[in-house]
């Protein structure tokens, strides 16, 4: 399995800016469908945005469409989330996975990171 990192939350106000990145290691990084997921206090763990083995698509939530970009650099063994127009309901905990398929649903990611922080104060 792959073995994932992320960082770059933080406590930020609504309309700015975080990039979130997960570094991998372990098994081969550049196979795997790459996700980032989130978990508000109270709520399930919702996708956010996933990206192909290559980069070459991408999915979106509703919610993250137009404002989040995922990016992956596999030379780096590395996905990123770039969030803009950040809002108070972005707050959770976001995770990055692992999945052998192209998919939005939780259940096919088999490998989990511990999770970063983001607050988005009104």
């Amino acid at each position: 399995q792959v073995h994932l990192v992320e960082s770059g939350g933080g406590l930020v106000q609504a309309g700015d800016s975080l990039r979130l990145s997960c570094a991998t290691s372990g098994r081969t990084f550049d196979g795997y469908t790459m996700g980032w997921f989130r978990q508000a206090p109270g709520k399930e763990r919702e996708f956010v945005a996933a990206i192909s083995f290559n980069g070459g698509s991408a999915l979106y939530s509703d919610s993250a469409k137009g404002r989040f970009t995922i990016s992956r650099d596999n030379a780096k063994n590395s996905i990123y989330l770039q969030m803009n127009s950040l809002k108070p309901e972005d707050t959770g905990v976001y995770y990055c996975a692992a999945a052998g398929r192209f998919t939005a649903n939780l259940e096919h990611y088999i490998s989990w990171g511990q999770g970063t922080q983001v607050t988005v104060s009104s």
